[in-house]
């Protein structure tokens, strides 16, 4: 699962990404259409700031923009800033590789080499898609009807 930040970071360069080239955007507008809080958007921000993803305006006009253009910016990018790693094991990292917990040795473990095998192609994929790349909007799965 992707951490809530992760999630909110995603949705604030998202937002940036629907402006580009339109100013700076003001973080209270951000927070609000983006359903972040105010508070963790201003670390969230700042982090981006400090890896040159975005741009900090200061003063009455001020606000936030993308330092990149959108299609500079890959969603396997972002995940590796803000996670660490696209592996859903510590094992089958490739940048931030470690030896799993009360496991099997890596030469007899199958769930390593399944795990190695899907963060490769999830990464092949996140490293296609911008920020610029239009993404289609499912709708919501059906609820499940509620036992009488």
């Amino acid at each position: 699962m992707l951490s809530q930040k992760t999630r909110y970071t995603i949705r604030a360069l998202q937002h940036l990404s629907d402006t580009w080239q339109q100013g700076p955007v003001r973080l209270d507008v951000i927070a609000e259409t983006q359903n972040i809080p105010r508070k963790f958007l201003t670390v969230i921000l700042s982090e981006m700031v400090r890896e040159g993803l975005v741009i900090s305006h200061r003063g009455r006009d001020g606000g936030y923009e993308l330092a990149l253009a959108p299609v500079d910016v890959r969603y396997g990018d972002i995940i590796r800033l803000t996670r660490g790693s696209l592996a859903l094991v510590p094992c089958a990292a490739r940048n931030a590789y470690e030896h799993c917990q009360n496991c099997l040795p890596e030469a007899e473990c199958r769930l390593r080499g399944l795990m190695l095998t899907l963060r490769d192609e999830m990464a092949a994929m996140l490293d296609k898609v911008t920020l610029a790349d239009e993404i289609v909007v499912e709708p919501p799965f059906p609820e499940e009807p509620t036992p009488a």
